[in-house]
């Protein structure tokens, strides 16, 4: 490739002669003797030029020393080492640094595209200082990664392949090689944050064992399915409702009130409670359910008890407000109330889809099942449903089925059908949509 002037440009570079400036043996006492007297110089950095080559970096892996003549020639015959630079010509990063002896049939030829230089990125940077005597200034030129030539001994005249040399060829390493490398190093010399990142990596890129998926499969034969459970699942889900305890054998433990309201979010339901010990009016962007039942905050005397009780009438609030901003009716009255952060965005993963503004009809059915089991927890299991059928925006037909769907059944007292929760919960059976 060298020789073939269709891809590369050929430039000429002068090498420094081995004159009696380059360094000579000494014995120990004129070492003595001579003191090198310092030298006040001017230190000045360059930076690389756009439109000049940096300097370029040779070096012999052999030991081959072109200023050193082994048969002690003559000092003309040391002198004549000429050294040339290829330029490819479409790709102006690709470059060949060719240094050719005298009298010897080996070129020495390094390349920065091919070998050494694609290794992996450079660890180390590289200046070239040149000390001027006469003007007392050192010059410091930087020298780029990528200019760092091993020159390798080719025979003379032949073309320069494409592909690395064989001994460059034998220490380059593969990329999944490089990597147990470095990840043995890690091992051994990391920091324990490097090394549980490089585990977390390394599980990650793991790739499915033959062995270890044979035996998964021969375990999972002899798993037994549990199918009351799942079906227990799917009714969850196609019945839009909260998680409940099929076993349970109160009202309070058929749907947990720890599923519905997280521990963590207790703290941000206080709004009601505060404005019951300030004694101030409860204004009307409350609903009507939570207005019609203040009543029974101000006859408890327990006070952990009336904060819970305050807590889920305010959760019942930001699910309304929450249902009515994502509707076409409801919009209007939610002007002014505030949803806390950390519930809008629980409400918005449980109930939103990313497809349109408005709750599609699955949602709206689990959000409006969430709020009636907050309010027979309210109502202690025995609950009136008309005012919650009016903030919900519902007829009471509607509402009814959803309370079916929950387990409930409603009984008559004093004229009026009462909400209340059985256990053990016994659901209707789902009608299959029919097949067109």
């Amino acid at each position: 490739m060298a020789g073939d002037s269709k891809y590369f440009e050929e430039t000429h570079y002068a090498v420094p002669e081995a004159n009696s400036q380059s360094p000579v043996k000494k014995k120990k006492s004129e070492k003595k003797k001579k003191r090198v007297p310092p030298v006040n110089t001017k230190i000045q950095v360059l930076s690389n030029h756009p439109e000049k080559i940096p300097p370029l970096v040779g070096y012999f892996p052999s030991g081959y020393d072109p200023n050193k003549d082994p048969n002690e020639e003559a000092v003309e015959e040391q002198n004549s080492v000429r050294a040339k630079v290829y330029r490819h010509k479409k790709k102006p990063n690709r470059m060949q640094l060719i240094v050719s002896p005298t009298g010897s049939n080996v070129d020495f030829v390094g390349t920065n595209y091919l070998g050494e230089a694609t290794a992996g990125k450079q660890h180390c940077s590289y200046a070239l200082g040149v000390l001027d005597k006469a003007t007392q200034s050192l010059k410091i030129v930087p020298i780029a990664s990528n200019m760092i030539f091993r020159l390798d001994p080719k025979v003379s005249g032949s073309d320069v392949p494409e592909n690395e040399s064989p001994s460059v060829a034998n220490d380059e390493l593969s990329v999944q090689e490089k990597a147990d490398r470095m990840r043995e190093l890690s091992n051994l010399y990391g920091t324990k944050k490097s090394i549980k990142q490089a585990k977390k990596l390394l599980s990650l890129k793991q790739e499915d064992d033959p062995e270890t998926k044979k035996d998964l499969d021969g375990k999972m034969k002899n798993v037994v399915v549990n199918k009351e459970a799942l079906e227990s699942s799917n009714a969850q889900i196609s019945r839009n409702i909260p998680t409940y305890n099929a076993s349970a054998t109160t009202p309070q433990e058929a749907y947990p009130l720890d599923k519905i309201i997280l521990k963590g979010e207790w703290g941000f339901l206080e709004d009601l409670y505060f404005l019951l010990q300030a004694e101030s009016e409860i204004s009307a962007n409350y609903p009507s359910f939570v207005r019609n039942r203040i009543y029974k905050l101000q006859d408890i005397q327990d006070e952990e008890e009336k904060k819970k009780l305050c807590c889920i009438y305010s959760y019942i609030t930001h699910l309304i407000k929450y249902k009515d901003q994502h509707s076409m009716d409801g919009v209007s009255s939610v002007e002014g109330h505030k949803i806390p952060s950390m519930l809008r965005q629980k409400f918005s993963s449980m109930f939103s889809t990313t497809e349109s503004r408005r709750l599609s009809a699955e949602k709206t059915d689990l959000l409006i099942s969430h709020v009636l089991v907050l309010t027979l927890f309210a109502d202690e299991f025995s609950s009136d449903p008309s005012d919650i059928a009016r903030d919900l925006r519902t007829s009471p037909f509607t509402l009814r089925v959803h309370y079916d769907n929950l387990g409930c059944k409603f009984i008559r007292k004093n004229n009026l059908s009462w909400v209340t929760l059985p256990v053990p919960l016994q659901f209707p059976e789902l009608r299959q949509k029919r097949r067109r």
